[in-house]
């Protein structure tokens, strides 16, 4: 459908995306560089709380893992939002801008950016598995799931995650090398992309224009050759880095649920029947046998940290399952879906990914009394002691502590 002389009505995303672009992209640099920042902030308190020797355990390794790698990812965005997005907007020269060296650090960026979010994507997979088996096979839980195989399972994901995303990325994209006619203020009058196999005659520069050499990150000449490296490209980024997670994550998810609403109608059922109640054994009448306080905290606090655990799952659907399906579909329909649409949303799973990557020390100290109270005694002010009290230790003068499968004092992200 035409609509006009020279336009022709996109194929898939319409005006309406194009114009959302449009507006938010003038934006997009500042949110992105206040996000980065306050999660740098965030996961490097994450780190610290969670590194203490009080809260060590298998559950609180993989959250230091995570909060690694996304602060890593931060860290990586705050230059490639500024000089990607902020300094366009203020009319930076596009020489400036567009040079050799940064066309290397948006490559590298590409790389490093989606290596780290690879690994922090396997790592809450990893969270959720030793969640279910924590919860559903408990007897199991010390031989599957303890802090040696632990930290073997977070190391196995820093080293295999790049070897699953750099060669793809690398072998896809290339450093490329342009025209483009500038003014006496570094703005663009002619874009014209030539052949750098030949030589440029003078006569080609408008006498008010310059002919300057610029530098952009596109599909490699291979990739063009040889389309299904593109295609493998997406679907290594769409299916094993997106979409199966969150299909494992969403059945885990699904399971945890279960889980916890069986174990809280377990217990409301023992609490209404545990008072005064008989019941025959071998002919005999016995009182019931009852769980004592210290069996019940203790599958409280287990349905506690799952609560817990189960909102940084759902957090994560939410952000990375729209991702896999766009890229998905950009696999599947080609460039016009990729340009129309995927570019187009490209900001949005950004900021989305940032949110994710920065907002879990929220989460932890929402739903988490161990986190507040380790937080609050590293980094309250000396001089508050006076009027504040101090959190009461037990016997081993530790704080709000529970034992692992092992029978060696640790403290899990697990209370409330």
């Amino acid at each position: 459908m035409t609509m006009g002389s020279n336009q022709t009505e996109p194929l898939y995303c319409g005006k309406g995306i194009n114009d959302f672009h449009a507006g938010y992209y003038v934006w997009h640099g500042y949110v992105s560089l206040f996000v980065c920042i306050l999660g740098i902030i965030a996961n490097t308190l994450n780190i610290i709380v969670l590194t203490r020797r009080e809260m060590r355990s298998p559950t609180n390794a993989i959250l230091t893992g995570l909060a690694i790698a996304d602060l890593t990812v931060m860290i990586d965005y705050i230059p490639f939002a500024f000089h990607g997005n902020i300094l366009p907007s203020m009319n930076y020269p596009r020489e400036k801008q567009l040079t050799y060296s940064w066309a290397c650090f948006v490559k590298f960026h590409s790389i490093f950016a989606q290596t780290c979010h690879t690994i922090s994507i396997w790592l809450t997979v990893t969270l959720a598995v030793w969640r279910y088996i924590a919860v559903v096979f408990p007897q199991k839980n010390r031989l599957w799931c303890g802090m040696q195989t632990t930290i073997l399972t977070i190391a196995t994901a820093f080293v295999v995650c790049p070897l699953i995303t750099i060669p793809p990325i690398y072998i896809g994209f290339s450093i490329t090398p342009f025209n483009e006619m500038l003014d006496s203020h570094g703005n663009k009058l002619v874009t014209s992309v030539t052949d750098f196999n030949t030589t440029i005659s003078s006569t080609l520069v408008p006498p008010e224009g310059r002919n300057v050499t610029l530098y952009k990150v596109s599909m490699s000449q291979l990739a063009r050759d040889y389309p299904f490296i593109m295609n493998s490209n997406f679907f290594i980024y769409s299916v094993l880095i997106k979409l199966i997670p969150c299909f494992a994550l969403t059945m885990l998810s699904v399971r945890l649920i279960a889980a916890l609403l069986e174990a809280k109608r377990r217990r409301k059922q023992l609490t209404s029947n545990s008072n005064g109640m008989k019941h025959i054994v071998n002919g005999k009448v016995v009182d019931k046998p009852r769980k004592n306080s210290k069996t019940l905290e203790k599958e409280k606090q287990t349905d506690r940290t799952t609560k817990m655990l189960l909102a940084v799952l759902l957090l994560f659907l939410m952000t990375e399952f729209p991702q896999g399906i766009l890229g998905l579909l950009s696999a599947t329909l080609g460039d016009p879906f990729f340009e129309q649409c995927y570019i187009k949303l490209g900001e949005v799973m950004d900021i989305l990914a940032l949110i994710n990557s920065g907002i879990n020390f929220i989460l932890y100290c929402a739903m988490s009394r161990q986190f507040r109270t380790t937080f609050v005694l590293l980094f309250r002010p000396k001089f508050l002691d006076k009027w504040l009290p101090v959190a009461q230790d037990d016997d081993n003068g530790r704080t709000d502590m529970g034992h692992d499968n092992n029978g060696h004092t640790q403290t899990q992200v697990s209370h409330v």
